[in-house]
């Protein structure tokens, strides 16, 4: 048997993101680690291999908090939940946005 894919978690369509969220959502440190974590990895990755030191309940409430923003889309793939950033929508709207919040330090 092969592994059923299921349509994503909800979230925003690209004209439902707005900006006042997207930057409530990034203003988090964990949540800023975990769009760090994301940034480099466009196919994604399972919600779990994000290295956090929080606890599991915590790390779900950030990661819904992101893709309620519109910062991240997640899609259950088997057991696993596959979390990727929503760079092409985000880059879209607010030019510029990704990139200095990804090169600002931390």
């Amino acid at each position: 048997m092969g592994t059923i894919e299921a349509a994503p978690l909800p979230q925003p369509s690209r004209a439902e993101i707005r900006i006042e969220a997207v930057l409530a959502a990034l203003a988090d440190p964990v949540r800023l680690d975990i769009v760090r974590a994301l940034a480099p990895r466009p196919d994604g990755i399972a919600c779990g291999e994000v290295a956090l030191t929080v606890s599991p309940s915590t790390r779900t409430h950030h990661l819904r908090t992101l893709r309620e923003a519109g910062v991240i889309s997640t899609i259950p793939l088997g057991t696993r939940k596959i979390s990727q950033l929503r760079r092409a929508d985000l880059d879209a709207l607010f030019p510029g946005l990704l990139d200095g919040v990804l090169a600002a330090p931390h």
